[in-house]
């Protein structure tokens, strides 16, 4: 199927509604999977005649793993080094619409200063005014990544020499987008 230009939203800026979006990672961790979110995060889609992008933030202080000491395990240079490395950022210059909904979107994810090319899939929902007067749309992204690509190495061996902490990671982005009705380019 050929892809397109994002039509499903009108052209304009669309900024993130944090109170209704999220982006959450998860890896898998000696028997099960380990879960975390970024609470600080911050993105805009800008739609104009030729294309839609979009650019995104998320601060690594915010990073939630529901125990405070992990969560500080992951701001350490072991993993995210935020001190030095304060935000993970996404930017794609193109959002390609594939059908029924469908988005594939090519960016530059950066990690721990380490930039690279990342392919992100997902669905876009057609735009709705919401009670408020404003325009929404929603994005739901995923990614898979090797960790050890942005240089986040830190592991520790289980007993039978394996590593207890997988190197993919899935990122998920649920992100709800708004634009107050009859703000047009």
């Amino acid at each position: 199927m050929s892809t397109q230009i994002l039509t499903v939203a009108p052209a304009g800026t669309w900024n993130l509604d944090p109170i209704h979006s999220r982006i959450d990672f998860e890896v898998r961790y000696l028997a099960g999977t380990f879960r975390g979110e970024f609470h600080e995060i911050g993105a805009a889609v800008t739609v104009d005649a030729e294309r839609a992008s979009l650019e995104g933030t998320a601060k690594v202080a915010s990073v939630d793993v529901k125990d405070e000491n992990l969560s500080a395990h992951l701001q350490s240079p072991d993993f995210f080094d935020a001190e030095r490395h304060p935000e993970l950022r996404f930017a794609a210059q193109n959002i390609r619409l594939d059908g029924d909904g469908k988005v594939s979107v090519d960016g530059d994810l950066m990690i721990k200063g380490v930039t690279k090319p990342v392919t992100v899939t997902g669905a876009v929902t057609a735009p709705i005014a919401d009670p408020y007067g404003n325009d929404r749309i929603g994005l739901n992204l995923a990614a898979k990544i090797d960790r050890t690509d942005f240089g986040v190495d830190w592991n520790n061996p289980l007993p039978s020499g394996e590593p207890a902490l997988a190197n993919d990671v899935t990122i998920l982005a649920e992100l709800q987008f708004v634009k107050p009705a009859g703000d047009r380019i």
